[in-house]
């Protein structure tokens, strides 16, 4: 049904304005199919390598038209080489450069990693991490979760 209304909005809009005006390579040809918000943030959330070539192709049709999608995909890829390369010193750089962008939904992230700054640098820098610690507490969750359904049957 939502679906439906997105593509009924998209006919409305004139050719040159559409978002992503494409031919699809899973329908008829000259078939435009819209994309959902959903998928392309999927491909800008993966590796660009695990992306198939297709993908690639319609994600670069999609950040071609559309500059915030552009914007947010190097903010993106700067994070994820910020979080597996383990280099926290480069976060404050990465935050200012984040609010310079009107993107509010990177602004709510970055709110939310400045409100401790100091412990995500640490997490992102030192080689020490409490994941033993918190497998500990998902297992004795799990247990808890497990013995209040019981209690609960049993009643």
């Amino acid at each position: 049904m939502g679906g439906d209304r997105a593509t009924g909005l998209q006919r409305q809009l004139p050719a040159s304005s559409r978002l992503l005006p494409h031919q699809t390579p899973f329908g008829r040809s000259g078939h435009r199919t819209p994309l959902s918000p959903r998928t392309v943030a999927g491909w800008i959330l993966r590796h660009p390598d695990s992306l198939c070539e297709v993908e690639q192709l319609r994600l670069k049709a999609v950040l071609t038209h559309c500059p915030e999608p552009e914007t947010l995909t190097g903010h993106v890829h700067s994070f994820a080489h910020i979080l597996t390369e383990r280099q926290g010193q480069r976060l404050p750089e990465w935050l200012d450069a984040v609010r310079q962008d009107d993107l509010p939904g990177l602004h709510t992230l970055a709110d939310g990693i400045d409100r401790d700054r100091a412990a995500v640098i640490a997490g992102l820098t030192l080689p020490w991490n409490s994941g033993v610690v918190e497998g500990h507490v998902n297992r004795i969750k799990m247990l808890n979760a497990g013995c209040s359904a019981e209690l609960a049957s049993h009643s």
